[in-house]
């Protein structure tokens, strides 16, 4: 049964995000991005504890495999959202050439 609720609450997050991030207009979803890697860190702390918790129960194989692919897919977020506000700051540095 509680398999049944963290299914629901995911699928309703998606849609919800999903229809919030659509309605963002483009020119601020860098900015939006940039800030959200903070929260995108929190899955990594988030991620690392449920591993470490299956990690104690033996019997929780699946449990650990799928904390092991959340702390990947979450550290591949974080590095990528980093990366993407690193080139936008770029475009916003002024050439050497420009005195104005």
């Amino acid at each position: 049964m509680p398999h049944i609720v963290l299914i629901i609450v995911f699928l309703v997050a998606t849609v919800v995000g999903y229809f919030i991030i659509n309605n963002v207009p483009s020119l601020l979803h860098t900015p939006l991005m940039s800030g959200m890697n903070a929260l995108s860190g929190i899955t990594v702390l988030g991620a690392l504890t449920v591993t470490a918790v299956a990690l104690k129960d033996k019997s929780a194989v699946l449990s650990t495999i799928l904390g092991i692919i959340a702390i990947i897919f979450a550290v591949i977020n974080v590095a990528g959202g980093f990366g993407i506000t690193a080139r936008m700051l770029k475009m916003f540095k002024k050439k050497e050439g420009d005195d104005e």
